[in-house]
C-alpha cells in the first residue's frame, strides 16, 4: 500500500512487521550462537567506518569461534551508495555466502537490506526496488543487524535509504525503499557497543531519534499504534541524550538512547515520517552530509512549519520533554516544545545552519580514512537561490513527504529549506 493511498479517507491502515530483537548490555556476545540457530554457515559481514576497530574484530572472531565462515565487506560509505550495495552482492555471490550480518549504524544496515533484496532477485540492481514493496521474492538471506549507534532504528524497520549514483551529478537522487521483505531476521542493540561512538555522532544520531519519534506523532497518517511509542521515545531522548553525549560511558545515558531509538523506529515503521527526513535526504544527496546532522538542523524549522496544524500534539511533546505546561495555552505549550528542542540542539553542540557545516567535518569517516568515492569533490554547502530550489524539488519528490503533518508545495516548503540553510534559529523563538 502506497503512502498516498494510506492518506485517503478510509479506515484501513497498515501495520508493518518488526524482527525479533535482543536488547541490553552484552547482547552482542550472542551473535555467534544466534547465527548458528538461524542456520548461518558462511556469512557476509557488512560494515562501514568501523573497519579496523575492536568491535568488528571481536564480533568476527566470535563468529569464527562458533564455527562460522566469515567474509568481510568493510567499504559501506556514509549515506550508502548503490555501488556499495552491488559490490557487496558480488562478494556474497562469489563466495557462496548464505547469510548477512550488518554492524554499525543506518548506513551498514540499509546497505545490507538492499543487498539482501538484490540477492533474492539474482543480483538485479538495487535501484530497481525504489518505492513501496517493489521486491517480488519475499524470501532472502537471513540477516542479523547489530547497532553501534543510537539513532537509525534500521535494525527494526522496513525502510532502507540508498543514494543512486547513476543519476545526473548535478541532480543526484537519494531515495527511500520500504519493503517488508527487507526487515532483518534478528536485531541486536547493545549499549556497550555505543561507548566508542564519538560525541558529535552521538548527538547527531540522537536527533535522528527525535525526528523518528516526533514525525509519526504529528503525521497526517495519525496511526494510533504508533503514538505511544513516539511520545515515550521523545521523553527518553530528552532525558538521556545530554548524558550520552557528554558522558559517553554512562550506561544510563547509552541505554536510554538505545531504547529511545529502538521504539522511535517502531513508531515511524507504520506511523510515517515527514519533511524533516525529506530535507535530510535531499541535502545529503547533494552534499553527503550526515543524516542525523541534517535531521537536527531541519527539525526545529519543520516543527515550526507544522505547528499550526498540530498544536495539541506539540503541546503533548512539551509535556514529555519535561516542561511545566500548567497555565499555558496549547499554542504556548507547543512553542515551549520548540524552544526545548532548540535548547537540546545547542546543549549537545550541533551546528545550527547548513552553511555552518564545513566539508572537512563530514567528508571523512570516523577513522579519518578519506572522502567517499562518489563525493570526492563535494563542494561546500552553497545556500544560494539555485541551491535552495534544487533541494526543495528533491524534498517534494521524497517518499516521506506525503506523511508530513502540513501540506507541502514548492511555495510553502522552499522558505523552510532556505531557513535550514541560511536562517537564524532565534528567529523561530521571536
Amino acid at each position: 500500500m502506497q503512502v498516498d493511498e494510506l492518506l485517503q479517507p478510509f479506515p484501513i491502515k497498515e501495520f508493518h512487521p518488526f524482527p525479533r530483537a535482543m536488547l541490553g548490555p552484552g547482547a552482542h556476545e550472542m551473535i555467534g550462537p544466534e547465527a548458528l540457530k538461524l542456520g548461518f554457515k558462511k556469512t557476509l559481514v557488512m560494515t562501514s567506518g568501523l573497519r579496523g576497530s575492536d568491535i568488528i574484530h571481536k564480533i568476527v572472531e566470535s563468529m569464527k569461534y562458533h564455527g562460522l565462515e566469515v567474509v568481510l565487506y568493510d567499504k559501506v560509505e556514509s549515506n550508502p551508495k548503490d555501488y556499495n550495495v552491488m559490490d557487496a552482492v558480488s562478494l556474497f555471490q562469489q563466495n557462496g555466502c548464505d547469510s548477512f550480518v550488518s554492524i554499525g549504524g543506518g548506513s551498514s544496515h540499509d546497505a545490507c537490506k538492499g543487498a539482501r533484496i538484490s540477492v533474492a532477485h539474482d543480483g538485479r540492481n538495487v535501484n530497481e526496488f525504489e518505492g513501496f514493496n517493489k521486491s517480488e521474492n519475499p524470501k532472502n538471506p537471513p540477516h542479523i543487524a547489530v547497532s553501534t549507534t543510537a539513532g537509525t532504528g534500521s535494525e527494526t524497520s522496513w525502510a532502507y535509504v540508498i543514494t543512486d549514483t547513476t543519476t545526473d551529478p548535478d541532480n543526484p537522487h537519494k531515495y527511500v525503499a520500504f519493503d517488508d521483505a527487507s526487515v532483518a531476521t534478528l536485531a541486536i542493540d547493545d549499549p556497550v557497543l555505543f561507548y566508542s561512538c564519538p560525541l558529535d555522532y552521538t548527538a547527531q544520531c540522537g536527533f535522528d531519534v527525535l525526528a523518528h519519534a516526533s514525525e509519526p506523532y504529528v503525521s497526517r497518517l495519525n496511526f494510533p499504534p504508533s503514538l505511544g511509542n513516539a511520545l515515550y521515545a521523545i521523553k527518553l531522548t530528552s532525558e538521556s541524550l545530554r548524558e550520552a553525549v557528554w558522558n559517553g560511558t554512562s550506561l544510563a545515558g547509552r541505554e536510554g538512547m538505545m531504547y529511545a531509538q529502538y521504539i522511535a523506529a517502531q513508531a515511524f515503521n507504520s506511523g510515517g515520517l515527514g519533511i524533516i527526513h525529506s530535507i535530510s535526504h535531499a541535502v545529503s544527496a547533494f552534499y553527503d552530509t550526515h543524516h542525523g546532522l541534517n535531521n537536527a538542523i531541519a527539525l526545529p524549522r519543520v516543527w515550526a512549519f507544522n505547528m499550526p496544524v498540530a498544536y495539541q500534539r506539540f503541546a503533548d511533546i512539551a509535556d514529555v520533554m519535561g516542561i511545566d505546561t500548567h497555565g499555558m495555552t496549547k499554542v504556548q505549550a507547543a512553542e515551549a516544545a520548540l524552544a526545548a528542542a532548540i535548547r537540546l540542539l545547542r546543549d549537545v553542540g550541533i551546528p545550527e545552519r547548513f552553511i555552518d557545516v564545513k566539508q572537512d567535518s563530514y567528508s571523512k569517516n570516523r577513522l579519518g580514512q578519506g572522502p567517499t568515492r562518489f563525493y570526492e569533490n563535494a563542494p561546500e554547502i552553497i545556500g544560494d537561490a539555485a541551491d535552495v530550489d534544487r533541494i526543495t524539488n528533491h524534498v517534494l519528490g521524497d517518499a516521506c513527504t506525503p506523511g508530513n503533518a502540513k501540506e507541502c508545495t514548492f511555495e510553502t516548503v522552499r522558505p523552510v529549506v532556505d531557513h535550514c540553510i541560511n536562517g537564524d534559529l532565534d528567529d523561530l523563538l521571536s
